[in-house]
């Protein structure tokens, strides 16, 4: 088996694990990541050869953009003080206590290279988080600032890992340097995401065909990662900044065909590339393994003196800040979304995996230092930093189903609800509203605006049908089973118009171009 055959092979795997994920009620990411450690134990199946500073490039921009495409700027905005202890005050707080343990265990290693590891441990995977949580049917509020926590620590966790790899590689250090750093980093990675933001929103328009468009978007986060890293900035803030704008600011409401096309289009994307990048946290087992041999028992005590510190410190954390968090919102009345129990506390502490970024930063360590040395530790580093990776990804990965089951943390479908019926009254409101406006501009028969308003009322009590009474909702389902009819049959209608002329592409001087064409019509007016 060769590297393109493995690649198929994570694809493959990628598609499965979904449904298969389903049926058993376990992550998809975490099944992936057991295909992966299977994949890495099989004499056939070769080493992957994937640069170690290629990873965060090639995985983190398509997955961050697809993240952000289920969240809002404003729902962040909202969230600002959770999101802030969890993504940036957490982060300092875990790299300095997985810094001091593993500069307490680890013999040979200076106090630097044990903060680089503390930094590349430190976020949890705003892949894992997303893919993990967010099937498991959590409060909406959850789910946000899990997302915003694992959008948001890798600023931190990247510019804090830069620093102390170059204190190591360079054997020197200034806080007031790397407090620099992190700023100019945030300010470029801002600036970058605005203006490619914005660009991006114009060149939507001058584009226009849906297909375009959506293979621009494909580009668009990669282009924002690369610009602003050469620029000294942070990829990752950049393409949160850029994704952020293009869904508050360059979102057309008409583009129907554009937004079921870029919604399918990434959905795919998420899908494949979640699966490739935990699959690859399973096959590098095999390195982490060779990188043990002649000590594992020395090795894994402090693998695990490093995962029950960073469990133990996200744990201890969370409880005085979604107290303190709770106390801000009570006493200020400010709309934000935090646990509202130690329950949902307890499922934050324990979703929060480690996976991808960790990974790469990990990788990414350097060989030597300028002065020629190997970098103090590496090895030991690299292993510390897989346990810490498999423990959380799939240890925590598997039992989060059962917690979230034991609790009893759900869902509050009645504010959901709640929320639903407060948009269908706006919907419906507003089509009313514009049919108003075009029965004062022009003259319609009656016929046709009396069929128009009941359309309008039961636009709303579609999308919520306990917008009507009683009597009004009985008629409404009435009228929307003969609708229901109505559709099944022009749907028998329409398939057989598609087969005919798709059998028209087998027929001696047929111009297939002109029949796609047709059936791309076809298509369009059936998905309408």
């Amino acid at each position: 088996m060769d590297q393109l055959a493995l690649l198929f092979l994570l694809l493959l795997g990628a598609v499965l694990t979904v449904p298969l994920g389903e049926r058993l009620g376990l992550p998809a990411p975490v099944l992936m990541t057991l295909l992966g450690i299977v994949l890495a134990f099989l004499p056939f199946v070769p080493n992957i050869d994937v640069p170690p500073e290629l990873i965060l490039p090639l995985v983190l921009p398509p997955l961050l953009y697809a993240s952000v495409q289920r969240t809002s700027w404003r729902q962040f905005a909202a969230n600002r003080r959770p999101i802030l202890l969890l993504a940036v005050a957490l982060v300092f707080v875990t790299t300095a206590a997985v810094g001091a343990v593993a500069d307490a265990l680890v013999p040979g290693i200076p106090l630097a290279a044990a903060l680089a590891l503390g930094a590349l441990v430190a976020p949890p995977d705003p892949v894992a988080a997303t893919a993990v949580a967010g099937s498991l049917g959590l409060p909406r509020r959850l789910v946000s600032i899990l997302e915003g926590e694992g959008l948001f620590n890798d600023v931190t966790a990247i510019v804090l890992y830069h620093v102390a790899v170059a204190a190591v590689v360079s054997g020197t250090f200034s806080w007031p340097r790397a407090l620099g750093e992190l700023v100019l980093s945030a300010v470029v990675a801002v600036a970058v995401g605005l203006a490619l933001g914005w660009a991006t929103g114009r060149l939507m328009g001058f584009l226009g065909d849906a297909t375009l468009r959506t293979g621009l978007t494909l580009l668009v986060p990669f282009v924002s990662y690369v610009l602003a890293e050469e620029l000294h900035g942070s990829g990752v803030l950049a393409v949160l900044v850029t994704a952020l704008f293009l869904a508050e600011y360059a979102a057309d409401a008409d583009d129907v065909r554009g937004r079921l096309a870029g919604q399918t289009f990434w959905e795919v994307v998420d899908t494949l590339v979640t699966g490739i990048a935990f699959g690859l946290i399973g096959l590098e087992l095999i390195h982490v393994l060779d990188v043990a041999d002649g000590r594992p028992g020395e090795m894994l005590g402090w693998g695990a003196a490093v995962v029950g510190t960073v469990v133990g410190v996200r744990l201890l954390w969370l409880l005085p800040a979604t107290w303190l968090t709770r106390r801000l919102h009570d006493r200020r009345d400010v709309e934000e979304e935090i646990p509202t129990s130690w329950r949902e506390t307890v499922v934050m502490w324990w979703s929060g995996m480690r996976g991808v970024a960790s990974v790469a930063l990990a990788l990414a360590l350097p060989q030597t230092t300028d002065d020629g040395s190997p970098f103090p530790g590496r090895d030991e580093l690299v292993f510390i930093a897989f346990c810490v990776i498999l423990a959380t990804l799939v240890a925590q990965g598997l039992t989060l189903p059962w917690l979230v089951r034991r609790l009893g943390v759900r869902a509050d479908t009645d504010a959901e609800r709640a929320f639903e019926r407060e948009l269908a009254v706006r919907a419906a409101g507003a089509a009313k509203r514009r049919l108003k406006e075009i029965e004062e501009a022009e003259e319609l028969p009656e016929e046709i605006s009396e069929r128009l308003r009941r359309a309008a009322f039961d636009l709303g009590a579609r999308i919520s049908p306990d917008l009507a009474d009683e009597e009004r909702r009985a008629a409404s389902a009435g009228r929307v089973e003969r609708v229901r009819r109505l559709q099944a049959v022009q749907r028998e209608m329409m398939s057989a118009a598609r087969h005919a002329v798709l059998a028209a592409r087998s027929e001696p001087g047929a111009d297939p171009e002109v029949v796609d064409r047709v059936l791309r019509q076809l298509d369009v007016r059936s998905m309408r």
